[in-house]
């Protein structure tokens, strides 16, 4: 067993397809982004190329062993100072939202007489006596609301398209050394080879999961020329599994740093060898990708060299009862969203995305200056949400990134209670402490917005619950309100038709409506427990779902470890 950079050799089959992705061109602009005065430098790979090497700056970027090597990894290094936004991040984000809506209920309800009216009374079908009120808001209540409503939306969307185009533009190597104008111009003339694409799949004990991950790669119209399972301190077969797969693994030396930990130190092996087209996947052990996904996605970066990255769409597996169904409609939601975004990415899914090795590099070079995180980790390991910090870096630096409809890939639904609440709480959290880590900026606004967004909606629904208990305390029935009733129509029409595409129990689940409310509530929760989690300064856990094991106990439930 060789040991590498801090990383164990355990399994490299010779393969004619990977060896030749070597020894190409690549582009590294490995500057050091930010306000110091640095400039840029290509070509950090130390391996022999068989093109010409572009210069964009005066002094040659660092070897590659300064950039990714072992030294980075010490886990004696002193931790970073926390950002003091990263502490309060939400409540900020809480009061803010709080603030608005009582903005809105100054704005909506000043100057409204409060006029009781009593409610009628009527039978239907002959025997069902109901109470009814046909009371509606007035029409500054009404176009105040819309208003509000049309406003926000149109500013958030006028604002984000124009950060975006301003960075497409910009020609500053120091703040945008990955936009595409910056990014084009390196490349103009200069040939890398033909795209290739090398699979990383970090596993931690997915002997289960792992084979269907590995044969829908080896299943793709465009298979990839490498696959790679980064093993990281398993306890089960998963290292077995991959090597009767007939696919390469790493085996990870001494992490502590999770999935993150163990992708930086495959990272260190992986990109030094990598030209400036040898694309670089990463993708969860419990993720199928759909065919054509490579397909697809080589195509469009071979189409546009200003292109650094594809992510994935997601979707649900089949199975665990109704909470499975209510996540299958969660993310049939949220493809839809993407497509009418056109594939402008919110972010790149952890389950399966394509980067240059441009782009990591670069991210890696950033670390501790421009970025969070040390500098040489591709993966800033503070963060509970790789993915998303790893988007964030990305749009820092000014990166073009697209999430296409046509790649999907299908991964897992949590299935009990117990296990959405510790995914979800690690994604919100994380999601909460990378902004915080960020901060305020053009990049950021985007998800400023969405958090703000979600903070409003905590506020809404559970008063909207609120008003319900008191309206069912304060009254001797139930009162029926034909205008509130019609709006809930609509809004369920919506929901409907929102996850068309899921099949009937899809459209059964929503038009129901009750019970996605109070899914929600639940993901509010979730939401309210990160906030204090974080402003009381708790420690974060990594909860991990451990895959029965396949055979005669596959039917064992499924456990949770806290790592």
């Amino acid at each position: 067993m060789d040991e590498q950079g801090g990383v164990s050799v355990v399994d490299h089959p010779v393969d004619a397809r990977s060896t030749g992705a070597r020894g190409r061109h690549a582009l590294d602009p490995a500057s050091r982004v930010g306000t110091r005065p640095t400039t840029a430098a290509v070509d950090a790979n130390p391996a022999p190329s068989a093109h010409t090497r572009l210069a964009v700056a005066a002094h040659p970027a660092p070897a590659a062993g300064q950039l990714l090597g072992p030294a980075a990894d010490d886990a004696s290094a002193e931790p970073a100072d926390v950002p003091w936004l990263q502490r309060i991040i939400g409540l900020v984000v809480l009061t803010i939202a709080l603030s608005a809506a009582a903005l809105l209920w100054v704005t909506v309800g000043a100057g409204v007489p409060l006029e009781e009216h009593r409610p009628a009374e009527t039978t239907l079908l002959g025997f069902w006596h109901v109470l009814y009120a046909t009371e509606v808001p007035t029409a500054r209540v009404l176009v105040a609301a819309v208003a509000f409503a049309v406003l926000v939306a149109a500013g958030v969307a006028l604002l984000e398209r124009r950060i975006a185009n301003r960075s497409r533009r910009s020609a500053d190597v120091r703040t945008d050394p990955l936009a595409p104008k910056l990014v084009m111009a390196r490349t103009r003339g200069v040939w890398a080879g033909p795209v290739t694409v090398t699979v990383l799949i970090p596993a931690h004990d997915e002997e289960a999961s792992l084979p269907a991950t590995i044969a829908s790669l080896l299943t793709q119209s465009h298979r990839p020329e490498r696959i790679v399972v980064v093993a990281d301190n398993c306890t089960d077969g998963t290292v077995e599994v991959a090597r009767r797969a007939g696919v390469e693994v790493i085996e990870s030396v001494g992490n502590t740093k999770k999935k993150a930990g163990a992708l930086n130190q495959a990272l260190r092996q992986v990109l030094p060898g990598q030209g400036d087209n040898d694309l670089v996947m990463i993708m969860d052990a419990d993720t199928s990708l759909d065919d054509g996904f490579l397909e697809v996605a080589v195509a469009r970066m071979t189409s546009d060299r200003a292109l650094l990255a594809v992510g994935g769409l997601f979707y649900g597996q089949e199975g665990s009862g109704m909470l499975g169904q209510l996540q299958r409609n969660e993310y049939i939601r949220y493809g839809r969203e993407m497509r009418r975004r056109r594939g402008r990415v919110l972010v790149l899914t952890g389950t399966a995305s394509l980067f240059r090795p441009l782009a990591l590099r670069t991210v890696a070079e950033s670390r501790g200056g421009a970025l969070p995180g040390r500098r040489g980790d591709v993966y800033d390991t503070a963060a509970l949400t790789e993915d998303n910090e790893l988007t964030l870096a990305l749009k820092s630096l000014g990166a073009l990134m697209i999430s296409p409809e046509q790649c999907t890939v299908v991964t897992e639904v949590m299935p009990t209670w117990r296990t959405l609440w510790a995914q979800r709480l690690r994604w919100q959290r994380g999601a909460l402490e990378n902004l915080g880590a960020y901060g305020t900026t053009p990049k950021t606004f985007r998800y400023w917005a969405q958090q703000l967004g979600i903070g409003y909606g905590v506020i809404a629904l559970f008063c909207y619950f609120a008003l319900m208990a008191l309206m069912l305390l304060s009254s001797d029935g139930w009162i029926w309100f034909p205008f509130w009733m019609g709006l809930g129509v609509l809004f369920t029409v919506e929901r409907v038709v929102t996850v068309w595409k899921g099949g009937w129990r899809a459209r059964l689940l929503a038009v129901l409506m009750v019970p996605e409310l109070l899914f929600d509530a639940f993901l509010d929760l979730v939401y309210v427990k990160g906030v204090l989690d974080i402003s009381l300064g708790r420690e974060a856990g990594w909860k991990h779902v451990q895959h029965a094991a396949p055979g005669p106990t596959a039917s064992a439930p499924l456990t949770v470890t806290v790592a």
